[in-house]
């Protein structure tokens, strides 16, 4: 299969990607995938890699309180973590080598980063006061667990999932089923009752995980699902280009939020709440307070959004008679 090594070629779109990520990233994740395409490596090998740096950058987090050595290398650990993240993919689309298996293998991978960020910021805070400035403040201790459990799970990965799935939404209908990784929860479950627990233990556990990933997404976008029933009943893969280009129009300003809500802007948020707790060390609780406030804010509203762009184009199509009736 001929490769293909430009920067623009191993974009998913333009609609998509941020100018962090074009200016920034892609470009060193090129380099990356380049390097690691002489030696024949598989895509998910450097995913592999970036889960492995992305756990070691938790534990110089953690280490980081007063500390600006160990901040900055748990900072650039999970920067060339997120190199490896883009190289991945852009490898995969660089020699076609795309696989469900790498997809799943992709958000875990962005799991295992933050679960061992936040574990770090959990044991960092346990010193620390409840109530900064208040010498009588009685300390976080183990509280700080359950409550970093709550934003992790029910904060940042609601958030994450559906930013994720937003713009596979999007890249399904200006690219159709080859350019986007939209899945379907009920296909993922007739795989997974195919595969052998015994013959094939990791990927059954994997899929497993990827499903209820999937399903989530789906639940939580009812407008989506109803507007995907209605097209997929009228027109199958082949939308009208006149329907695509309304669809692209209502998308295409949330596209901003979904880059917020995925990793760049978290990651800034992460770095700068590290660097000023290397001096004020209770300060790195306000990177989970942002989770659950503006993050949480940003997420209502682009699922508001979103949801009201698809009853809005379903109900037009509902409303006009297909072509051949």
């Amino acid at each position: 299969m001929a490769e293909n090594t430009d920067l623009q070629s191993t974009l998913k779109s333009s609609d998509t990607e941020e100018n962090i990520d074009i200016y920034f990233t892609r470009p060193i994740g090129l380099m990356w995938a380049r390097f690691f395409n002489l030696f024949g490596t598989h895509p998910n090998v450097i995913t592999i890699l970036s889960i492995l740096l992305g756990a070691a950058a938790g534990v110089f987090m953690c280490l980081g309180a007063r500390r600006l050595d160990f901040t900055l290398i748990g900072i650039g650990l999970l920067m060339w973590a997120n190199f490896y993240d883009s190289a991945d993919g852009q490898l995969a689309r660089m020699t076609g080598k795309k696989t469900l298996w790498g997809r799943i293998l992709d958000g875990f991978a962005g799991d295992v980063w933050f679960i061992s960020i936040y574990v770090a910021l959990g044991i960092r805070l346990m010193s620390q006061p409840i109530l900064p400035g208040w010498s009588e403040s009685p300390k976080w201790s183990f509280w700080i667990f359950p409550i970093l459990y709550y934003i992790g799970f029910h904060a940042h990965a609601v958030q994450s999932r559906l930013a994720d799935y937003y713009r596979n939404v999007h890249l399904y209908f200006i690219k159709g089923t080859s350019g986007s990784e939209l899945d379907n929860a009920e296909r993922l479950r007739a795989d997974y009752a195919q595969v052998s627990w015994k013959k094939d233990t990791a990927w059954k556990v994997f899929l497993h995980f990827y499903c209820n990933y999937t399903a989530g997404q789906e639940r939580a976008t009812p407008e989506f699902q109803a507007l995907k029933r209605t097209l997929d009943a009228r027109f199958g893969r082949n939308l009208p280009p006149e329907l695509v280009a309304e669809f692209r129009a209502g998308s295409l300003p949330l596209m901003k939020w979904t880059n917020v809500l995925t990793f760049n802007w978290r990651a800034i948020t992460l770095y700068t709440c590290l660097l000023i707790g290397v001096w004020v060390p209770w300060f790195v609780i306000v990177y989970p307070l942002t989770e659950l406030t503006v993050f949480q804010f940003i997420y209502l509203h682009m699922r508001r959004s979103h949801e009201a762009l698809c009853r809005r184009l379903n109900q037009q199509l509902q409303s006009t008679a297909p072509a051949n009736a």
